[in-house]
């Protein structure tokens, strides 16, 4: 039977490839959008809410707790049970977080809320693992360009969107319209989406996605967190060695497993790691534009800044989603010539190009137009080839735990990223009129960050090595550029 019949076969109706494509990319631009839906009122939640601002700061947090844990955990349910059915039921899930938070008059029903959004991004790796599964082999290069760079370009649009929202309505409008888009996602996810293969053989590794449940949140709140409570204080001290202490336990534990959440002796293959090392620094190098240019464009230009409304500030980032999404069909293009590879490695590059610059010359908004846009080009190439680099190391059975995995290594970077810049930019504030803000010299170093994060992930990337077929193991995704050395396991 050949591949494209197997897969018709294995999904019960026949694949419309360009459908599936855009039903998928826009769940995946919808789950990032609740990643910076709240950015515009963040400030404003303690009055909004009559909570304290360590308090409303869980808003923020949970989601970002949750998305994480959640992307390798529905990875594995849906190589057990089937991608499409559970993207479904994260959607779902998705739906009820933002109708709990439009309907949320106080915190803790908000932060309940937030964590269920938080579960959408989930859907991210499970449709890059879909692609695979229905789509032809020559339309899979562009197609996952596309999908994965959703992970970025849902956050650059989103931030404008709600701008607009916050200006003109209520803040609770946000949710609903948060829970429309769900609503869409979902519904086009029934009618297009065929029904996957699924794997299931053994139980849900329960033990595994507790303990790494455990590991993450204590790591990530540490992390995010640290700057609020203190890096030497005893709540970031303990969360980060609860963490520390989980994760070896859980990685202790999932070797001795049969049916892993994660497969661990699959993720230290060189491919998947240097690649997940890769991602973690690609993720590092997207946020800090992300953290530095909002406010260099707010800030009044009496304090240094370009003295722009949030509206405008936003319309101004908003173009590097754009350059992602149009680099989805170019990055396809060059995978197929060169490899998953030199795309990567070209990506890290460009982003560090436009870091130099934006650390060399005097900001002003058209330059920060330009360096974004630039910038997003890169993330565009890069986010396209790290889910080709995973399917071609992993087997099949694997692909949508590897592609969570992989998600969450981008995501790490990204806290990383937000923890270490806002600290720089903290620390180097300095009193002007109205208060204190970042100095000169602090968002010199946070770009600096930004340009050492694109350098090493451009050396990482360079170091990966080719993916090697195991006896008896079907690669999720074959490799078509570099030559294949037969291994034992």
């Amino acid at each position: 039977m050949s591949t494209t019949a197997a897969r018709s076969h294995a999904t019960g109706r026949e694949p419309r490839p360009n459908l599936v494509i855009a039903v998928l990319a826009f769940a995946g631009m919808g789950a990032s959008f609740m990643q910076t839906i709240l950015i515009p009122i963040q400030a404003q939640l303690p009055q909004l809410l009559d909570a304290s601002r360590d308090d409303t700061a869980w808003v923020i947090t949970v989601t970002l707790l949750v998305s994480a844990i959640c992307t390798p955990v529905s990875g594995k349910l849906g190589d057990m049970y089937g991608k499409r059915r559970v993207a479904i039921v994260l959607l779902f899930l998705l739906i009820a977080g933002s109708v709990i938070s439009a309907l949320s008059p106080t915190v803790v029903p908000l932060i309940i809320g937030r964590g269920l959004q938080g579960t959408g991004m989930g859907v991210i790796p499970l449709g890059i693992s879909i692609l695979r599964d229905v789509l032809p082999k020559e339309r899979l290069g562009s197609a996952i360009a596309l999908v994965s760079a959703t992970l970025g370009v849902g956050g650059a649009l989103g931030l404008p969107i709600s701008a607009l929202v916050t200006e003109n309505f209520d803040w609770h409008v946000l949710f609903w319209v948060a829970a429309a888009i769900g609503a869409v996602a979902l519904a086009l996810f029934v009618l297009v989406i065929p029904a996957g293969v699924s794997n299931a053989h053994g139980r849900f590794d329960l033990g595994g996605a507790v303990g790494l449940a455990i590991g993450l949140v204590g790591l990530l709140l540490a992390v995010s967190r640290g700057n609020e409570w203190g890096w030497t204080s005893a709540p970031t001290l303990i969360s980060a060695g609860i963490g520390v202490v989980a994760l070896l336990v859980w990685g202790w534990y999932e070797l001795r497993r049969s049916n892993p959440l994660v497969d661990l002796r699959v993720s230290a293959r060189g491919p998947v790691l240097m690649t997940n090392l890769a991602s973690v620094a690609m993720g590092f190098a997207l946020f800090s534009s992300s953290i530095v240019f909002p406010q260099l464009l707010q800030l009044p230009e009496s304090t240094g800044g370009l003295g722009l409304p949030l509206l405008e500030a936003s319309l101004i980032l908003m173009p590097s989603g754009l350059a992602m999404l149009a680099m989805s069909p170019v990055a396809g293009r060059v995978e197929k010539r060169v490899g998953p590879k030199p795309l990567l490695v070209a990506g890290a590059v460009i982003i560090a190009l436009a870091y130099l610059a934006a650390v060399v010359l005097e900001p002003t908004v058209w330059l920060v137009l330009v360096i974004n846009v630039v910038i997003g080009i890169g993330i565009g190439l890069g986010y396209a080839a790290m889910p080709t680099l995973i399917m071609r190391a992993v087997p099949v059975t694997e692909s949508g735990a590897a592609n969570g995995l992989n998600t969450l290594m981008r995501a790490l970077g990204t806290s990383i990223a937000s923890a270490a810049v806002a600290a720089v930019l903290a620390n180097s504030a300095v009193s002007r009129a109205g208060g204190s803000v970042p100095s000169e010299s602090g968002f010199a170093l946070a770009l600096l960050f930004g340009l050492a994060a694109a350098v090493l992930c451009a050396a990482i990337a360079v170091f990966i090595p080719s993916p090697r077929t195991v006896v008896g193991e079907e690669p999720a995704l074959p490799d078509a550029v570099t030559p294949k050395v037969t291994a034992a396991r």
